[in-house]
């Protein structure tokens, strides 16, 4: 575990025990766990999570696919399987299904980025692009200060977000 009295930054703790996971085992391309589950497993800051990724990342031992995640390995050293729907668009598309289902009502707010990062398990920039799509699609409507919204019925799009 970490050590928050030691002499050893946390960041440099954390990357060493992650250090530790690939070399007992976790094969190329296998993905490191999120930033969003460092800061569960381990309490620590996303900076901290960060900060210990980029070590492995500047050793050579992980390479990040944005929008997808950290994996073991550099880049094209063993194949990992695709993602064929890309995260925010899956959150935007959920959310739509929940508009749709009636689970989510017109003028009603939707769950903020804090509740639907840890939902999802991304990062709040994941969420943002997924909100970004919703707005732009006519799903939802932002009131600064107060959060977003459903749209009244008549402004939804004709077509359901195309997920693909």
């Amino acid at each position: 575990m970490l050590d928050p009295e030691g002499d050893t930054h946390l960041y440099l703790q954390l990357s060493q025990i992650l250090r530790a996971r690939i070399a007992d085992g976790l094969p190329p391309g296998a993905p490191v766990p999120s930033e969003a589950q460092l800061q569960r497993e381990f309490g620590v800051a996303r900076t901290t999570a960060r900060r210990a990724i980029q070590v492995l990342r500047d050793e050579g031992l992980v390479h990040t696919v944005q929008g997808h995640g950290a994996f073991v390995g550099a880049p094209g050293q063993a194949p990992r399987a695709p993602r064929k729907t890309l995260l925010y668009r899956q959150i935007a598309a959920d959310i739509s299904a929940a508009i749709l289902a009636g689970g989510l009502r017109p003028r009603r707010p939707i769950p903020g980025e804090t509740a639907l990062a840890q939902r999802y398990d991304v990062a709040r920039e994941t969420v943002r692009r997924a909100m970004a799509l919703l707005r732009e699609e006519g799903w939802i409507y932002t009131v600064p200060q107060r959060g977003s919204f459903v749209s009244p019925e008549e402004r939804w799009p004709r077509a359901c977000i195309n997920v693909s």
